[in-house]
């Protein structure tokens, strides 16, 4: 059985170093300043036999106003809530401080299984806080140094029985339910008669990759919350509450009638000028957000409709074109927009102006506000996907080209005649294809462009990245270029008569 561990306690004690080493990887940003993390942000941890799903949370502060701090607060308290097991967090060398005894009453009444660490624990200077942890009452502390992965096996030894309890509960639970005998099977898809490939479909295993990108306090979080239905992602009006790229699972639905779509949607941080980018906090931030592009099947560059179209937003939706990612393009806070059609209009025109690379990319306006605006936005995205994912047969893609050399033939840079002989497609996500041809170093750019916009409107690939590469025929002479070996002084000599 799997079970649910929060790691809880103050700012900088040491939170987001054992959810990396729990989770055996760098997903967490780790920083000398405290505060770091802000939102929740789970992974799936294994310690020895033990497997499990680990939250990081934010540093509990004292504060119950509805400041950034007291937002993080309650986001921490949910955590706490939801969680099997919770691990309170201490810093051995810091000792026991006022807050540590209020948010230790805190976990005793919220929850079942509490586990003591006192962190930073390597060295003489950690004992005395080590002792003073005994006096918060919930048991003996675990020694613990997360940094270098000291007391792992303690506390596997303290995991263990809590997790063999919640199994055995589990297995009671699961024996009083009532049986049933309806079988829910999935209905097999028809063709898809676009000639999409089959993994293109997204599945529980492998979910739509989606991230939403965009500059400081556009909406992003506010947005992924109201497709969650719940705020799940620290909001406010401050700009770059974000931090961490954080990642949520989600079956994500237009309406009641229509099926879930399997999907993992990723939070990123706001993305200023790369000159207004100081801190090294916000540097880490803009670069785990890059990372989460990356590895992204279909990007939402969201807009705030107030002001749309800035520099920075041009140069994200480039960086996710030439990324190859499929991309949709999102205006935010229309619900509070006066003109609707004249802004529409002119956002259409900006759009095909300044982003020609882009041109037929999905526009929708959304609000992230009142959730107006979401079904066309899951529509945007699968289409974006499965354009993304389109492969066009070889037989129809020469029929094409036979067209487009009758209508505008290549160039002949000095005088030398360019033959196009055949195009095939050679990958997907996204579309890739291969001219085979004579000279392809003398193919101007504009033609390539001339065939790239062919491509994007004969076969309906609106707005997708297209790759299309030159590439020569015929075999290569290997002596060609070598210059003709001079026979020696030796050779010459056995060749004379006599």
């Amino acid at each position: 059985m799997s079970f649910s561990l929060a790691i809880v306690g103050r700012p900088n004690v040491g939170k987001s170093t054992l959810f990396n080493r729990l989770v055996g990887k760098r997903l967490a940003l780790v920083d000398d300043q405290p505060g770091v993390t802000r939102d929740l942000r789970e992974g799936e941890a294994r310690l020895g036999d033990l497997s499990f799903t680990v939250i990081d949370t934010a540093g509990l502060e004292d504060a119950t106003d509805d400041s950034l701090q007291g937002r993080m607060r309650r986001l921490t308290e949910r955590a706490v809530d939801m969680a099997d097991i919770c691990l309170f967090m201490l810093d051995a060398r810091a000792g026991v401080t006022p807050t540590d005894e209020i948010f230790a009453e805190i976990l005793r009444k919220r929850s079942a299984h509490v586990i003591l660490v006192a962190n930073k624990a390597e060295g003489q200077a950690a004992e005395a806080g080590v002792l003073e942890a005994y006096a918060l009452g919930l048991g003996e502390p675990i020694r613990l140094s997360a940094e270098h992965g000291e007391g792992l096996a303690d506390l596997y030894a303290a995991l263990m029985p809590i997790a063999d309890t919640l199994e055995s509960r589990a297995a009671v639970v699961e024996a009083e339910a009532p049986e049933t005998d309806v079988n829910v099977e999935e209905e097999e898809s028809e063709e898809n008669p676009q000639g999409l490939e089959a993994r293109a479909a997204p599945t529980a295993e492998k979910p739509l990759q989606v991230a939403v990108v965009g500059r400081p306090n556009a909406g992003k979080s506010t947005l992924i919350n109201r497709i969650l239905g719940e705020d799940r992602l620290l909001t406010g009006p401050e700009a770059g509450i974000t931090r961490d790229a954080i990642s949520l699972r989600i079956d994500w639905a237009a309406s009641h009638d229509s099926p879930p779509v399997p999907m993992r949607i990723f939070d990123t941080a706001g993305m200023r000028k790369r000159a207004k980018v100081q801190e090294k906090l916000e540097k880490l931030s803009v670069s785990d957000g890059l990372r989460a592009v990356k590895f992204a099947e279909v990007v939402v560059v969201l807009l705030d409709a107030a002001i749309p179209f800035e520099q920075q937003d041009l140069r994200i939706a480039d960086l996710a074109e030439r990324e190859g990612r499929a991309v949709v393009v999102a205006v935010n806070k229309w619900d509070i927009e006066e003109h609707k059609q004249e802004k529409l209009r002119d956002l259409k025109e900006a759009f095909d102006r300044l982003l020609p690379q882009l041109r037929g990319a999905p526009l929708v306006t959304v609000s992230a506000k009142t959730g107006r605006g979401l079904d066309r936005l899951h529509a945007a995205i699968l289409r974006a996907h499965q354009v993304w994912n389109r492969r066009v047969p070889t037989a129809a893609l020469n029929r094409w080209l036979v067209g487009m050399l009758e209508q505008h033939p290549p160039p002949a840079p000095q005088g030398k005649r360019i033959k196009l002989r055949y195009i095939t497609q050679a990958k997907t996500r996204p579309p890739g294809f291969v001219v085979m041809c004579s000279h392809p170093d003398k193919i101007p750019d504009s033609y390539t462009r001339y065939l790239v916009n062919g491509l994007r409107a004969d076969f309906d690939m609106p707005g997708t990245p297209i790759r299309l590469h030159m590439r020569g025929q015929g075999a290569q002479n290997p002596w060609k270029g070598k210059r003709k070996k001079q026979p020696s002084r030796l050779s010459k000599h056995l060749k004379k008569p006599g």
